[in-house]
């Protein structure tokens, strides 16, 4: 029993590892997972689980870039900011300002209102196109934002509130701000990078409030269930991003709009035969 729920665990964390950087939905992934194999635990904490397993995949992101995400460093011994990180900083947090505010209004509605297979698969096939239709719009474009230093609080404000549109499950919050700031000039690498930065105080929110609500009143099993989730999400997370990244250098985003195109279709004919 305690072994399988562990490992189950560690699926659900390679699962969400492998999705909450690549623009086909984690949460969608999730929810349609948990059809399959679903944790013996009560709803309370597998919704806190689906929520906070993200936090090892943001600390991936941390991992990976540290450097250029500290903005404090040491010279002739004293502690100085690094004036181009706390300009980016500052505009995650503009960014970050749109889905704040109505996660936190919304919050109960929407896990109520649209946390289900309908609306991840319906939501799959939207952006899935969307995605193809962008990269042959851009065909032969040359991005006008080619580095993070020339994304402006204008165009991060913009992005934030894409970001907005990835509280519906099955968007995918990197595939709605990737698709956000293509659409407003930056460069896939660009796109993908503000979006891994941008998940950082966006999750780490989200993981906190949904902590407190649950009242950190774990289980030893349940402790263990999502320590395992959260690592096995880190390991995966830090070769998804360095995938993501090598491969968008020299590819577009189309495979992953006909990938999300098929899974949704996929969903909404395997619940309508089985239910």
């Amino acid at each position: 029993m305690i072994i399988l729920e562990l490992l189950k665990a560690v699926f659900l964390g390679i699962v969400e590892g492998i999705t909450e950087w690549l623009p086909i939905s984690s949460t969608g992934h999730m929810i349609i997972v948990d059809q399959f194999i679903q944790l013996s635990m009560p709803d309370s904490f597998k919704e806190m689980f689906f929520v906070v397993v993200q936090l090892g995949a943001i600390l991936a992101v941390v991992y990976l870039y540290w450097p250029r995400l500290v903005p404090i460093s040491r010279k002739n011994g004293k502690f100085v900011l690094k004036r181009n990180t706390t300009i980016l900083w500052s505009k995650i947090i503009v960014a970050c300002l749109p889905a704040a505010v109505i996660g936190l209004l919304f919050d109960d509605f929407i896990n109520a209102t649209f946390y289900n297979y309908v609306v991840v698969a319906i939501m799959l096939i939207i952006y899935g196109v969307l995605f193809i239709v962008i990269e042959d719009r851009n065909k032969g474009k040359k991005p006008v934002i080619t580095k993070l230093s020339e994304l402006d609080y204008k165009t991060a404000l913009y992005i934030g509130f894409f970001q907005v549109l990835a509280l519906i499950p099955g968007t995918s919050r990197s595939g709605a701000t990737i698709i956000g700031g293509m659409i407003m000039g930056a460069s896939r690498t660009v796109a993908a990078e503000f979006t891994f930065f941008l998940a950082i105080p966006i999750m780490f929110g989200a993981s906190l409030l949904k902590l407190i609500k649950f009242g950190f009143n774990f289980t030893g099993l349940e402790f263990f269930v999502l320590v395992f989730g959260m690592l096995s999400a880190f390991i995966t997370s830090v070769l998804a991003i360095k995938f993501l990244m090598g491969y968008i250098k020299k590819n577009d985003f189309k495979i992953f709009g006909w990938y999300r195109i098929i899974l949704g279709i996929i969903v909404i004919l395997f619940f309508l035969v089985f239910g």
